[in-house]
């Protein structure tokens, strides 16, 4: 059981702008992996796994509308994202973004898709390989990118610190954010919500957990 209070969880969702905002995947995530070797993309896969089987959510082999709707990307320069045929299908205004992120020295960007309901239905995560980012352990880059890809945290959210911990068995989600992320699939709860008293609704999930 976690020490996690009402005002800690409304911080895991509450935007830079102040908004609320929540949202889960709202259908079976169906994930791909690009940029890697065939032993690292088993690593990614089986944290996509793992953080799916904390939700109690769904993997599958493929999305009928979007065959894949969880993309996860590996490159070692940005630049690399404008020779990507339609890329910019997927991420609007493509050369700006490139050029905020090099300007940045980015390591990761996530984008979201959302269906009518405000549920998750496509995530598409780039990882900037190089420099220190060389020196984690495949293990801990796959299961940090899957388990922000899980939820849409607050843009604020693991930016100074990491949402997993080093145990004696190894790296896992952090207790706290495992709880969160648990609670936030409970299926009596909606997938998305602009109102901070959802997060009252999750603290109640995580206490009872």
């Amino acid at each position: 059981m976690s020490d996690i209070t009402p005002e800690r969880i409304e911080q895991f969702f509450t935007r830079s702008n102040g908004d609320y905002v929540f949202a889960r995947w709202g259908r079976p995530v169906a994930p791909v992996v690009f940029g890697v070797e065939e032993e690292t993309l088993v690593i990614v896969k089986s944290a996509i796994e793992a953080c799916v089987a904390i939700a109690g959510h769904r993997i599958e082999e493929m999305d009928p509308e979007l065959g894949t709707n969880l993309m996860v990307f590996f490159l070692s320069d940005w630049a690399e994202l404008l020779d990507v045929p339609h890329m910019g299908d997927l991420i609007p205004e493509l050369e700006s973004r490139v050029a905020t992120l090099q300007e940045r020295n980015a390591h990761q960007y996530r984008a979201f898709r959302f269906d009518d309901a405000g549920a998750i239905k496509a995530c598409f995560s780039f990882v900037r390989m190089g420099g220190a980012m060389d020196e984690v352990p495949a293990e801990v880059i796959a299961l940090s990118q899957a388990v922000q890809a899980m939820l849409l945290w607050s843009d604020k959210e693991f930016t100074q610190d990491s949402p997993l911990a080093q145990t004696v068995e190894g790296t896992v989600v952090r207790p706290d954010v495992a709880n969160v992320l648990r609670a936030a699939y409970d299926p009596l709860l909606p997938d998305a919500a602009r109102d901070a008293a959802h997060a009252l609704r999750l603290y109640a999930r995580v206490i009872a957990g």
